[in-house]
């Protein structure tokens, strides 16, 4: 997916604004899917989408890296005025959420993304778990299955290149990734935890490369209801539309790509372009 955006020139569009907003945060397009859950369950809730595709991806970097670079992402939706802040990268989340709080609570709260392995080993096993490479082979993933599923047959599956395809767009990688993990993934496996914000925006294809009756654990939905928690709202899918405010690519005002069509989440999206407006900017 070469077309990240190009910035916003000239007079910015005269679309009304909603009175309270979201921003979320990642390194890519892992923040569609968390984006679009929680506009399914308040489409009136404006969305602020910050990327960093200057820098993306974060797996490889050192956690001092991540945490300065999230950090940046994260004061640049500020402006917007946003009730909330949501972490949608599990990188991210380990590395930067502690700095994001001690820097933004309790004035905007702060939510963070965990792969849902809790869930997944609550409904027996064995199970599988997909995520980047550096996931895989972390103490923080080691930690998640010591705590949640220590009595659960648990596999970390490296996933390779997954994510980076998704962003790129590039169909034959994407399925050349997933059947990768596939053949990776030891048979009888009856739950699939996705471990990185990208995989669930092709979990179709994910779900069409496994045998059947393989139950996927994802938290898109989850964190959507823990954000309006946060914020002290109830869902309410019927209330008046607002949609993308903004989106911001490494700090800089960006447009929605058309791009982002390429997966279901993203289409959605694009039904509600960005205004590009801080909070309290003039019409």
């Amino acid at each position: 997916m070469s077309d990240i955006g190009e910035p916003l020139t000239g007079e910015l569009p005269e679309l009304p604004r909603s009175t309270r907003r979201v921003a979320f945060v990642d390194s890519g397009l892992g923040l569609l899917g968390y984006a679009d859950a929680l506009h399914a369950l308040r489409p009136d809730l404006g969305l602020v989408l910050s990327l960093d595709p200057d820098n993306m991806p974060y797996g490889p970097r050192t956690p001092d890296e991540v945490q300065r670079l999230i950090l940046a992402s994260a004061r640049a939706t500020l402006p917007f005025e946003p009730d909330a802040v949501v972490v949608a990268c599990n990188t991210a989340s380990v590395h930067g959420l502690g700095a994001l709080r001690a820097e933004l609570e309790p004035h905007v709260p702060v939510i963070g993304t965990v792969p849902a392995i809790r869930p997944a080993a609550a409904s027996g096993g064995p199970v599988a778990v997909w995520a980047t490479a550096a996931t895989t082979s972390s103490d923080y993933l080691r930690g998640l299955v010591d705590a949640f599923a220590a009595d659960v047959e648990t596999h970390a599956v490296a996933a390779l290149g997954l994510a980076e395809a998704i962003e790129s767009g590039d169909e034959q990688a994407i399925e050349e990734s997933i059947a990768y993990a596939a053949s990776h993934t030891p048979a009888g496996v009856r739950s699939l935890v996705l471990g990185c914000t990208h995989y669930g925006l092709v979990v179709d294809r994910i779900l069409a490369a496994l045998e059947e009756g393989v139950t996927v654990h994802d938290s898109p939905v989850a964190v959507a209801r823990q954000t309006l928690r946060r914020i002290g709202l109830e869902p309410d899918a019927t209330a008046p539309h607002a949609g993308v405010e903004a989106v911001l690519l490494s700090s800089r005002p960006g447009r929605l790509p058309e791009s982002w069509a390429s997966y279901p989440a993203g289409r959605r999206l694009l039904a509600a372009p960005a205004t590009g407006r801080p909070a309290g900017t003039s019409h």
